[in-house]
């Protein structure tokens, strides 16, 4: 196969060592045969990062594990398969119980990327010699120098529907420094198209949906074995009556309407009154979880935010009352907002428009143009006090 490089845009390895993290799906097979194509001494490596249930019921790692051995033996590359499942309990599972216990919505991707996948499997290639770590995710680096001195930028994808910076905004300069992106200038039907070409094993294989240790099994089972049922009353924001019983405010997230179980409550006349019902609020203390009806409704839209644990990629936090974008959750289109305040590791965002279901837990990640300046957890939203008021 012919390639314009420069345009694809992988560096050129002259032999050195890159270690590329191999998931057994098509878009991290694909980015090892470029990197070796490319003249880097590409060694592959396994993660398995979760242990507890390992069965093939729902879980895929033996599978996977098959499909990285196959396509190491095609591109002929070595393979080494690593175990972080203890890092893993520790530095991402423990958190994202307690976050739901404390019934927030966080996203454990955000965390497994700058814990494990950019810490653990980071230090282990460097151990192996390695002078870079790849992955196939859809993002860029670029090394960057303006008036305040050189920095590594977070950019986006080019297939702006496969664009996963946002999972990667907590990565820091040393991180980047060290990680290549093959995939970053490429679509996903070319990443198939080169697959197919290749007769990889995985060339049609279904790309991985949901939280990697869950799976394919239903999100409450799951939860249930470590956050036990605690049924309490569900109710209306808007008057307070009692429609149904909840298993655990802890289950269910902001904008949820399925699985309430309210579906036949209705309102009286208003033909408003007969619309889905959604979570609007949960008040864990009470165990009461608050619904509203309509997707519309306005509790369900607020334009402000604010952000906790906040990371700045640069290692400087962007300007205040300058106009950026933000995804205040993955699949959301990017929304003009205004940074208020930053303090610390606390920032406050205004959107020019209100954002439908802004969910406590989930990152919000802020963007000027295609560079990812960085991001932090939503703590609250609404008209919220100034910090440090």
């Amino acid at each position: 196969m012919e390639f314009d490089w420069d345009a694809i845009g992988v560096e050129p390895g002259e032999g050195r060592h890159v270690v590329v993290g191999l998931s057994g799906g098509v878009d991290s097979s694909v980015a090892a045969w470029l990197l070796k194509e490319r003249g880097w001494r590409v060694t592959g490596v396994f993660m398995k990062n979760w242990e507890d249930d390992d069965d093939e019921e729902y879980c895929s790692t033996r599978q996977d594990l098959i499909d990285v051995v196959s396509v190491c033996d095609l591109l002929g590359i070595e393979l080494e398969v690593v175990n972080f499942a203890k890092e893993y309990k520790e530095r991402v599972f423990s958190e994202f119980l307690a976050e739901y216990a404390a019934g927030r919505t966080p996203n454990p991707d955000v965390l497994c990327n700058a814990e494990i996948k950019f810490a653990c499997f980071l230090d282990h290639a460097m151990a192996l010699g390695a002078e870079r770590i790849a992955t196939g995710h859809y993002a860029q680096v670029r090394r960057w120098e303006d008036e305040e001195g050189a920095t590594y930028q977070l950019l986006k994808a080019e297939d702006g529907t496969k664009d996963q910076s946002y999972f990667l905004y907590r990565l820091d300069q040393a991180q980047l420094s060290r990680s290549m992106f093959p995939l970053g200038r490429l679509y996903k039907r070319e990443v198939r198209r080169i697959a197919r070409a290749l007769e990889l094993p995985v060339a049609e294989k279904k790309d991985s949906t949901g939280i990697c240790f869950i799976g394919e099994r239903p999100f409450r089972e799951f939860l249930q074995r470590y956050l036990p049922a605690r049924p309490g009353e569900i109710r209306s924001l808007d008057d307070g009556r009692v429609l149904g019983t909840h298993q655990g405010v802890m289950y269910y997230t902001l904008g949820q309407r399925k699985g309430l179980g309210i579906g036949g409550v209705k309102g009286g006349e208003d033909p408003a009154e007969h619309e889905a019902w959604y979570v609007a609020a949960k008040d864990v203390a009470a165990n009461v979880l608050y619904v509203v009806q309509g997707r519309e409704h306005p509790a369900l839209w607020h334009d402000r935010l604010t952000a906790v644990r906040c990371h700045w990629i640069s290692g400087r936090a962007p300007h205040t009352h300058w106009v950026y974008t933000a995804k205040p959750r993955y699949r959301s289109p990017d929304a003009p907002c205004e940074i208020e305040r930053v303090e610390g590791e606390r920032a406050e965002l205004v959107f020019a428009q209100p954002q439908w279901a802004l969910t406590p837990g989930q990152s919000v990640v802020v963007y000027e143009s295609r560079v990812c300046l960085g991001g932090g957890v939503i703590e609250t939203v609404g008209q919220q006090e100034p910090i440090g008021r």
